[in-house]
C-alpha cells in the first residue's frame, strides 16, 4: 500500500490556486498588474491541466468576414484540427471555429463585472462560424453545426456580502443567448454553473478543482469543434 490520496492531491490543487490569487490580489498595487497576475494563474492552471487537445490563452477572435472580438483574458481553443493561429508580439488571434470557451478573469465578481464579461462573451459569440463537409472512406459527411461556445467570469474574491447569494443569482440571470454565462470560479467561495436553463451555485470547499473537472465535462459534451473552411479566410489575401 502507498501514501497516496487522492483527496489530498486535489485539495492541494485549489490550495495552490488560492494562494497564488491572493497574492495577486495583495502583492501589487497596480491594478493592471493584479489583472495580469489573476490571468497568469487561470491560464496556468488551464494549460497544465486540460487536455493536450486543447490550449489556453488570452487572444483576440476573428471570423472569416473580418470581424474581431474584444480582447478576452482566457481562450479555450482547439490545436488539434484547427489551422490559422496568429501570433505577432505576443498577441494571438484565434479563428472562431476553433473556440470552445471563453472566459474573463478578475480579481473580484459583482454586478458590473458580470455584465462585462457577458458583452465579452457576445462580441466571441456573435462572429460567423464556418462548418465543411467531413469526407470519409464512404463520401461525406455533413457539415457539422457549431456547438455553443462556453462563457465565463474567473474570480478570486466577491463584492457581495453574501458572495454566492441572491445578488449573484440576479446578476446572472440577465442577458440573451449570446451574452449568457454557463460556468464560473469565485475561488475563495464556490463554483456555479448552467444546468437545464437554470444556475446551480456552489459553495465548495475547493472550488477552483471543482472548477476545473466541471469544465473538462463540459468540454467533453462539446466533442470537437467544426471542420474549418480555410479558403474563406484565404480570400482575405485578395484585398
Amino acid at each position: 500500500m502507498n501514501d497516496w490520496s487522492l483527496a489530498r492531491l486535489l485539495s492541494n490543487l485549489h490550495e495552490d490556486i488560492e494562494r497564488r490569487l491572493s497574492t495577486a490580489r495583495s502583492s501589487f498595487g497596480h491594478a493592471p498588474s493584479k489583472g495580469d497576475a489573476s490571468e497568469s494563474v487561470w491560464l496556468d492552471l488551464l494549460t497544465t491541466y486540460l487536455p493536450q487537445r486543447y490550449q489556453a490563452a488570452s487572444a483576440h477572435v476573428v471570423d472569416s468576414e473580418g470581424n474581431f472580438s474584444d480582447q478576452i483574458h482566457v481562450v479555450i481553443f482547439d490545436r488539434q484540427y484547427s489551422p490559422f493561429i496568429f501570433t505577432f508580439e505576443g498577441q494571438k488571434i484565434i479563428p472562431a471555429e476553433s473556440v470552445y470557451a471563453v472566459f474573463e478573469a478578475k480579481q473580484t465578481i459583482n454586478a458590473d463585472l458580470v455584465r462585462y464579461a457577458r458583452e465579452k462573451c457576445a462580441s466571441v459569440r456573435t462572429l460567423r462560424r464556418t462548418s465543411l463537409p467531413i469526407p470519409h472512406a464512404g463520401g461525406t459527411y455533413d457539415p457539422k453545426p457549431p456547438k455553443p461556445i462556453l462563457g465565463g467570469i474567473l474570480t478570486f474574491e466577491s463584492d457581495w456580502k453574501a458572495p454566492l447569494g441572491d445578488p449573484l443569482q440576479k446578476a446572472l440571470s440577465g442577458g440573451d443567448a449570446a451574452s449568457r454565462l454557463d460556468i464560473g470560479c469565485v475561488a475563495a467561495h464556490g463554483i456555479f454553473y448552467r444546468a437545464d436553463d437554470q444556475f446551480v451555485v456552489v459553495a465548495e470547499k475547493k472550488p477552483a478543482t471543482a472548477f476545473l473537472l466541471e469544465l473538462i465535462a463540459r468540454l467533453q459534451e462539446l466533442a470537437t469543434v467544426p471542420m474549418i473552411n480555410v479558403r474563406a479566410y484565404a480570400r482575405w489575401l485578395e484585398q
